[in-house]
């Protein structure tokens, strides 16, 4: 039997900027009723290559082949013409505008109608969305969507289009674990339907679960592909790296001395409820849970963001009263946010400010001028130690990458010089190597004897670094295992059992 033809392939691809090669000699193809998987390092090339199919950019050697025949793409709307739509991380929704206005923007009238048929659009437009097997409807208004709801709107406008091949680049960044099992659900109904899919991500267990076929690129070159049943998650990174994971993820053993943080019945009304937990010197307590337990809304409440209502937190054995994270600074509490791009930096702003804003009382004279050459060698100190790759510190740090980017909120904190870290998801969103070089910087703040309060939403993450872990569920603290007692089966438990513990201290 002869050989399905691919929907798109993409042969001898290659595309340098400036003279600088990003891709070199790549094959690629997608097939209908298939998700293929793009993984590899931030810098591998994924996107570049998928904004090469998608008419963003065109190649600088290679050609694309659509069902057999040489295409050309000039613009992605020569690519969207062609049954290509690419989904981007963060959804480009127009927020002033409805679900159907989004979804025939720019093919409102038709081919040769002078009016807009809004009845008919309207029409189309649930009829689509019916096929998706979603709440939404073609009226609602897209502002205050969820980022969930807002891709499916785009996945939407994808059909609405006729397309036949739809690239999902990150996805799931910024989805919940259910927002991400929906966003599945909708992908193996398309894939049912003979949609071709490419499914870019840097979660690889998700990766082995929805796709068929995985390509790794390492340095803008291809190192392999496989039918995704014949590889493990230790095979993957170990081509994208050229290490295992256990040879990435080492954790270190350190002298675990006094308690450093202690919180006692921390409460919020209506988001936390009692929660008590300590943390020592040179230890790395987890924080696991699944999303919206009160993990994050606990930290932030000891870091003065949102107060507690009731409760005490010690620093050193003393009592302490934080308002505001003024105070926890004070206090020699630091805290890297979950969410770098919105709370964590300042994007269009260098790199160098990036890093030293939150020390300005340090290095600014009576004044208020900045000590410029102190700046200097703080910020090339942990430019340095933390090995961020980058063309130079006035650079704007929009520009990085994410797992650089968020380098660079570390470096921000750890030049308040705490004792105490918070480190909120402090890998989501960065590839392999990068969380390897987190991991490391993680093990020697341990070692300096650091205490590291640490909310993580990959298990993996928990069970490799932690020293003990502390499990959430509904706002309220419902295990404590430590690392001989841990294991993904007791965490997952705890993390689902709120419900029964407050049915037996009903009875």
């Amino acid at each position: 039997m002869a050989e399905q033809t691919p929907c798109v392939s993409a042969k001898g691809i290659s595309k340098s900027f400036s003279g600088v090669f990003v891709l070199r000699d790549v094959d690629f193809d997608i097939r209908e009723g298939e998700v293929h998987a793009l993984v590899g390092e931030n810098g591998a090339g994924k996107s570049t290559l998928v904004k090469i199919i998608s008419g963003v950019y065109t190649p600088t050697e290679g050609q694309l082949y659509l069902e057999g025949e040489p295409a050309n793409f000039k613009s992605p709307h020569a690519a969207r013409e062609s049954g290509i739509a690419l989904i981007h991380q963060e959804p480009l929704t127009f927020q002033d505008l409805n679900v159907a206005e989004n979804l025939f923007l720019g093919h409102t009238r038709g081919k040769g109608k002078p009016v807009i048929n809004w009845k008919e659009i309207y029409k189309k437009s649930n009829e689509v969305l019916e096929e998706l097997n979603v709440r939404m409807r073609a009226k609602d208004p897209v502002r205050d969507m969820t980022v969930a709801d807002q891709q499916m709107v785009e996945i939407a406008c994808a059909l609405s289009q006729n397309a036949k091949v739809i690239i999902f680049d990150e996805p799931t960044a910024a989805l919940s674990y259910g927002e991400v099992q929906t966003l599945f659900e909708t992908i193996r109904r398309l894939k049912a339907q003979g949609k071709a899919m490419v499914f870019i991500g840097h979660r690889l267990e998700e990766i082995l679960e929805i796709s068929d076929t995985v390509t790794v690129l390492r340095d803008g070159r291809k190192v392999g592909e496989a039918l995704t049943k014949d590889v493990t998650q230790d095979q993957l990174v170990q081509m994208m790296v050229g290490r295992s994971y256990q040879e990435l993820v080492v954790k270190e053993k350190v002298p675990i001395g006094d308690v450093r943080l202690e919180i006692k019945d921390l409460t919020l009304p209506g988001v936390f409820h009692d929660v008590s937990l300590n943390v020592r010197k040179g230890e790395i307590v987890g924080m696991a849970g699944l999303v919206g337990a009160g993990r994050s809304e606990v930290a932030s409440a000891v870091f003065g963001v949102a107060p507690a209502k009731k409760g005490q937190i010690f620093i050193d054995g003393k009592e302490v009263s934080i308002k505001n994270p003024r105070q926890a600074m004070q206090l020699g509490v630091a805290m890297v946010s979950e969410d770098r791009a919105r709370t964590g930096l300042v994007l269009p702003f260098a790199i160098d400010f990036n890093m030293s804003f939150a020390v300005l009382a340090k290095i600014c004279s009576k004044l208020g001028f900045v000590n410029t050459k102190k700046e200097s060698e703080m910020v090339n100190t942990y430019v340095d130690e933390l090995n961020v790759k980058m063309r130079d510190k006035e650079q704007a740090v929009q520009e990085l990458s994410g797992g650089n980017q968020q380098k660079v909120v570390i470096a921000k904190w750890l030049m308040t010089e705490g004792d105490i870290l918070i480190l909120d998801e402090p890998t989501r969103g960065i590839d392999v190597g990068a969380k390897a070089e987190v991991y490391r910087l993680i093990n020697e703040l341990a070692r300096r004897g650091k205490a590291i309060l640490m909310i993580s939403s990959e298990l993996p993450e928990i069970l490799q670094l932690a020293d003990r872990v502390y499990v959430m569920c509904e706002g309220r603290v419902t295990g404590e295992l430590n690392r001989e007692e841990m294991d993904s089966e007791r965490i997952m438990t705890a993390a689902s059992t709120v419900k029964k513990e407050k049915e037996a201290s009903v009875a």
